[in-house]
């Protein structure tokens, strides 16, 4: 018996594997599909997906054999791994002087026949090999070995796809860090800044109430100036911290509800004081999803209708519909609508269509980007159409979960 000698690039083989994280790893059913199919292809009792570490080989799928792994000096896949380029094919173990005495050759079902392909990193280092084995002499066919090479490269595919989830993973893990270091930043930056916003806006106050009479109608308009800027900064804040908050909502975090008694409270909350009109959906209906999510979506599409209508009767129409697996809502307004151009970039952070609320405020445009984020991880999408001077509709769909 000669065990195989180590690749010239044994290190960096090792290391790929290593990356790959796949020794040891649960049983997988779609590697197991493919050593099924070799096994049936070729005319083989055995069949095995291997992967050749440092001192054993083991084995990710088997077909024919109970063992998980075998030492690496009996293995016949790390002779296959030395020539990644073409299939090594031995026809009978006990006459090749490479595993003449091999333990394998002598087992109660022996290895006698092997035939492997290589399975190689994206990178192309050897990693290991589909084989088939039988007890006794054999040969593939040309179709057979053209088989074989295919499923060798269905084995690649899984293993480039389990990199691929593997990164996405970790970026996901990479996200949450950054998204709660941001989240903390803003509750930081939050309590930090309003504190002395709040001090301004209260010593405007004093200053105006204190020296009434002394102060011109200067110095007032400049006091009321410096209070509406501090109002409107730290509602700006409030907002941004909202923003990082909303990816909080818990999708598991859900209860069943009647939408119309839902929007009629939220209707009581808003206290809605000018001549307005909401038209509720026709029939309600049983809705199945975060409610406190949801209620913060209303709270400011609905919000937005009531702000930015320029008509002597803000009429908003609010319909909720179900579609497969879907809840589907519309909300309607008789407002000033939203030009065309501005449409594409509604939904960004800080985008803002440039009206002024009926207050005379400007928007800050965190709203709906915080409601796409709620929607977004509602498992919904939200989308919007407008009419210039006639109407605004938001549509937007949630994950019935």
């Amino acid at each position: 018996m000669k065990p195989a000698r180590l690749p010239y690039n044994e290190i960096e083989r090792l290391k790929a594997l290593s990356n790959l994280k796949i020794l040891d790893s649960d049983i997988d059913e779609d590697y197991d599909n493919i050593t099924e199919l070799a096994s049936f292809i070729c005319g083989a009792p055995v069949s095995l997906i291997s992967f050749i570490d440092k001192e054993r080989q083991w084995f990710k799928s088997k077909k024919g054999i109970s063992a998980n792994e075998t030492p690496r000096d009996f293995s016949f896949c790390a002779h296959a791994i030395l020539d990644p380029s073409k299939i090594l094919e031995v026809e009978d173990a006990r006459k090749d002087d490479r595993f003449i005495d091999n333990p394998l050759t002598e087992l109660d079902e022996p290895v006698i026949f092997y035939a492997g392909i290589p399975i190689k990193a994206k990178n192309g280092m050897p990693l290991g090999s589909l084989c088939v084995i039988d007890h006794k002499p054999n040969k593939l066919s040309i179709e057979q070995k053209r088989a074989l090479v295919r499923l060798g490269k269905q084995v690649e595919r899984l293993l480039l796809l389990r990199t691929m989830n593997t990164n996405l993973i970790k970026t996901k893990k990479d996200l949450k860090k950054h998204n709660g270091l941001l989240k903390e930043f803003a509750v930081v930056v939050s309590h930090d800044l309003k504190m002395p916003l709040a001090n301004v806006i209260l010593t405007s106050d004093i200053i105006k109430k204190k020296y009434d009479g002394i102060i011109d109608d200067k110095g007032i308009k400049y006091l009321d100036y410096l209070k509406k800027t501090s109002l409107s900064m730290s509602d700006y804040i409030t907002k941004i911290l909202e923003h990082y908050e909303c990816i909080a909502y818990d999708i598991d975090d859900t209860q069943y509800f009647d939408i119309n008694e839902f929007l009629e409270e939220l209707i009581d909350l808003l206290s809605i004081k000018n001549n307005c009109q909401i038209n509720l959906p026709e029939e309600s209906i049983e809705i199945h999803c975060n409610k406190i999510a949801l209620k913060q979506i209303l709270i400011n599409l609905i919000g937005n209708s009531l702000k930015y209508n320029d008509k002597a009767e803000t009429i908003i129409d609010i319909t909720v519909s179900r579609i497969e697996d879907l809840f589907e809502f519309k909300i309607r307004d008789n407002g000033r609508g939203i030009e065309k151009e501005k449409l594409e970039t509604i939904f960004e952070l800080f985008a803002t269509v440039g009206h002024l609320d009926n207050e005379g405020k400007k928007g800050h445009g965190i709203g709906l980007s915080t409601v796409q984020k709620i929607v977004d991880s509602l498992g919904g999408t939200i989308s919007v159409s407008s009419k210039l001077g006639s109407y605004s509709e938001f549509l937007f769909t949630i994950a019935d979960v």
